[in-house]
């Protein structure tokens, strides 16, 4: 494979903005178009499915849906013919049981993100495949243990991914805390984009949208276009926050207010760490606690360089959507009326292990490429190859085997002018190398963004669940192009 040089990637650009403009009728909005979707509702919270003795019991499908999307009528795709599907509350050592149904004109399947779950069998298995009309019964047993959070989960069906996903298939799952801290409320925050046709459909996805990773032009919260949410001054709530968009990174900002991080990704941090703002990459989660002060704030998202934007087409590309360069305003807090007692101390959460003081079986280094395709598979129209290892993805073939119980370290370098967030599945990594970053405190993630020309290193525990999965690029337009390899644990 021929790397990817910027002058390549420009041209890319051109051709892409060439293609939109010959036939691009319908996928583009009017000036202004997001405005257009309407505004000013209360945030609504998705329905909640609850564990009871030990077992979450329910039916999900994926199938066509007809929803509101601000003053539009919209026909996505979602779980339950919501927007977004149910969550899913569970405890540690809990089993969720999923029968689901495919009602979908394509293959399917389900993938809990970030669960360390059995990936063999009926378990998070990303090689299963539920064709159209067909129902596969999954069975999610969680370890004693199990790290409190906030997880999702989404198709994963090789080829379709993003496609399922922009479309609006995902939802939430919380593990939740044996200690929690105290707060007023909880807020699930599930963060999407889409572009929508002129029909009311998602927009046909042009071939420079997926080398570049698709943006929607409309950013949506909860399946809407900037609600409102209301507060008394002095409450503290707890914001679930999942970046659910097929490509886009969320840098999120809410001035005027005190925000603390309780956790990313993958359990409680020790202390709840202060911030004025915080960088998910597609498929992070984090959980804010927001104590609130008297005003009006906005939760906004501001740009961020993902390594593919500067100089292009004077700052973005066919589909990067409305405010990839200017922020994009999510949702309003307003926070009035009779302030209340403080929330009470919030609880330090355990102690994170810490894998740099433990023996290490094997290193790895593991380089994510994109260039001009030279043999392989490519992505239809694209002319472009998407690699791990000089490798497009093959479920036949198994790319890394690693020992059950032993401890590995894995350099994940990108050689393409593009960040690429890396995803593996059933074990959370913990940095241990990421540039200047402080990683004086253990920081465990299930994504890990490794940045244009730049590497990161972390540290894995394969500590159980012989079995077989995958590790990818979470720009998901990516993973389906190629960018995705297999690791058997033994």
């Amino acid at each position: 494979m021929t790397p990817l040089t910027r002058r390549q990637l420009l041209a890319l650009g051109a051709a892409g903005a060439g293609a939109a403009a010959a036939g691009g009728a319908g996928l583009w909005w009017t000036s202004g178009g997001g405005e257009a979707l309407g505004r000013g509702r209360e945030l609504v919270q998705p329905e909640v499915l609850a564990g009871r003795d030990g077992v979450l019991d329910l039916a999900l499908g994926a199938a066509p849906a007809r929803v509101r999307i601000g003053a539009r009528a919209a026909n996505v795709q979602a779980f339950n013919g919501s927007l977004p599907g149910p969550t899913l509350r569970v405890r540690a050592g809990d089993t969720i049981r999923v029968a689901m149904r495919n009602g979908l004109e394509e293959p399917t399947n389900l993938h809990v993100h970030g669960l360390h779950v059995s990936p063999v069998g009926n378990g998070d298995n990303p090689f299963v495949s539920i064709d159209p009309g067909q129902t596969f019964d999954y069975e999610f047993v969680l370890p004693e243990g199990h790290p409190p959070g906030t997880y999702w989960y989404h198709p994963h069906r090789h080829g379709h991914v993003a496609d399922q996903l922009a479309a609006g298939l995902y939802g939430v799952i919380v593990v939740e805390d044996p200690d929690p801290v105290p707060a007023a409320r909880e807020r699930v925050m599930v963060v999407s984009d889409i572009t929508l046709d002129g029909s009311g459909r998602p927009a046909e996805v042009s071939a420079p949208e997926r080398i570049m990773g698709r943006e929607g032009e409309t950013v949506l919260v909860n399946g809407q276009v900037r609600p409102e949410a209301t507060a008394a001054p002095g409450e503290r709530e707890l914001w679930r926050v999942v970046n659910a968009c097929p490509a886009r990174f969320l840098r999120l900002r809410l001035d005027g207010q005190d925000l603390r991080v309780l956790g990313r990704d993958v359990g409680r941090l020790r202390e709840p760490e202060d911030v004025t703002e915080v960088v998910l990459a597609p498929g992070n989660r984090v959980e804010l606690l927001v104590d609130a002060r008297e005003g009006t704030s906005t939760l906004v998202a501001a740009p961020v360089d993902r390594g593919r934007t500067d100089g292009m087409m004077g700052g973005g590309m066919p589909g990067d959507g409305r405010g990839n360069d200017e922020p994009i305003e999510l949702l309003s807090l307003e926070v009035s009326g009779t302030p209340v007692g403080p929330a009470g101390p919030v609880p330090a959460g355990p102690a994170p292990r810490d894998l740099r003081g433990e023996r290490i079986a094997a290193g790895r280094t593991l380089d994510f490429a994109m260039g001009m395709g030279m043999g392989g598979r490519r992505g239809p129209g694209t002319m472009m190859s998407f690699t791990i290892d000089g490798e497009q993805f093959d479920a036949a073939r198994t790319d890394q085997q690693v020992a059950v119980g032993s401890v590995e370290e894995w350099t994940l370098t990108n050689s393409g002018p593009m960040d690429h967030p890396v995803h593996l599945h059933v074990w959370p990594m913990q940095l241990v190398a990421d540039g200047g970053r402080d990683l004086t405190e253990p920081t465990w993630l299930d994504v890990v963004n490794v940045p244009a020309f730049g590497q990161v290193t972390v540290r894995v525990a394969f500590d159980d669940f012989p079995g077989r999965t995958v590790y990818h690029c979470h720009i998901l337009d990516h993973e389906d192009l190629g960018m995705m390899g297999t690791v058997e644990a033994r």
